[in-house]
């Protein structure tokens, strides 16, 4: 039994707290701290079977009974509080991104260096069922050596202002998935980027500093041309599809919906939309990230997704960010 605590009982603490109750009888949450702790969220966890709540986070840190620690606490507290618990010698699950800042994710990587800890940033597209199946493909040789990669990446609608202010950007935020998944899917690193982007679904968000709508193409390592488009608003749903062209065929997957009926009569075809955000169309591959995990620490074997590939889909991120200013690509 690998024994947690968490770091956060936002939307994503709670998220990860139910799936190891739940669905993850090799674990167990012990302790969950959040410094805006109250009653409705003690009593949750209650119900949920956690051992305690806390306002303090060190309390976690102190505990000689927990193993390993899910930061889903606030992005700017990622990297100080993954810092503090590398020295603590407890396995670390971060949520992304480790930090916003460069200078930060290098002094995590540093710290795990020497480090027997284990360090997995929660990237948890790359645990679904689709895209699993695209990479297998791609990685078996199935679709040849790969010429052109689409990832359409749609939201069903824009998050408050408040939290686009707070967000580091659309490529920082939302894109940040798909630049992982691009070095998923395609197995190596991007070498250029360069982004045409607009405020076409609220002038607020542009107001607020950012884009809402947006098209990156990239060249790769592998002589692969990429390209991502990304909307914070699809009228129809969550749009997550991703398109693979090799040399022998490609490989597609299809958003996934509540079922594959499709009704046609006289007066037209009519299918099923797409699942209706991130919780229901990734839950299980929240759960698969989080098995893996506590699964590298009980073999002992590495993590999944590790530092590195937390620091270089910040690094395109920066460089999605600075194409977008100077209306150039950028070298990665």
């Amino acid at each position: 039994m690998t024994n947690l605590g968490i770091i956060g009982a936002g939307r994503i603490g709670k998220l990860h707290a139910e799936s190891v109750a739940q669905r993850l009888p090799q674990a167990y949450v012990k302790l969950i701290a959040d410094p805006l702790l109250n009653d409705e969220t003690k009593e949750w966890a209650k119900k949920l079977g956690v051992g305690g709540t806390t306002k303090d986070y060190r309390e976690i840190l102190a505990d000689p009974g927990i193993d390993a620690v899910l930061i889903c606490s606030s992005t700017d507290t990622h990297a100080p509080i993954s810092m503090e618990t590398i020295a603590a010698g407890k396995h670390v699950f971060c949520e992304k991104p480790v930090s916003q800042d460069l200078g930060e994710i290098l002094k995590v990587k540093e710290a795990l260096q020497n480090s027997p800890v284990k360090y997995q940033v929660g990237f948890n597209r790359r645990f679904d069922h689709n895209f699993r199946a695209a990479r297998t493909a791609i990685a078996e040789g199935q679709i040849g050596s790969q010429r052109i990669i689409k990832i359409t990446s749609r939201d069903p609608g824009p998050p408050p202002i408040s939290y686009i202010k707070s967000s580091g950007g659309m490529f920082m935020d939302m894109t940040i998935h798909d630049f992982d998944m691009l070095r998923y899917l395609a197995g190596c690193e991007a070498e250029t980027v360069f982004v045409q982007a607009a405020n076409l679904v609220d002038p607020a968000i542009g107001a607020a500093g950012d884009v809402d709508t947006a098209i990156i193409t990239l060249t790769m390592k592998n002589g692969a041309i990429a390209l991502i488009d990304n909307c914070r608003e699809a009228a129809y749903g969550y749009d997550q599809r991703v398109e693979v062209l090799g040399s022998l065929g490609q490989v597609a997957t299809e958003n996934d919906t509540a079922s594959t009926a499709v009704l046609s009569t006289a007066q037209g075809v009519c299918a099923e939309k797409p699942l209706h955000f991130f919780l229901e169309r990734y839950m299980d591959s929240f759960v698969q990230e989080m098995r893996e995990f506590v699964q590298a620490i009980e073999n002992d074997t590495p993590v999944p997704v590790g530092i590195e590939d937390g620091l270089q889909s910040v690094v395109m991120a920066m460089a999605a960010e600075r194409s977008l200013k100077e209306g150039r690509p950028v070298k990665v």
